[in-house]
């Protein structure tokens, strides 16, 4: 099994972990209610996806 011969530095670590960095969640808003969604999934404030109700939500 190779070993390495060196130590790699903080640098060339920092530069290889540059691209790890997490990205923010993508949020649109729902056509029905108006309220930040996810994109391509049910909404959880009114239940709507694509223009019909597919989950049923309590009213408080």
């Amino acid at each position: 099994m190779a070993n390495p011969k060196r130590r790699h530095s903080k640098a060339r670590t920092a530069k290889r972990r540059a691209h790890d960095a997490l990205e923010p969640i993508a949020l649109s808003s729902c056509p029905q209610c108006h309220e930040l969604r996810a994109p391509h999934r049910v909404c959880p404030h009114c239940g709507y996806y694509k223009g019909r109700q597919v989950k049923a939500i309590k009213e408080a």
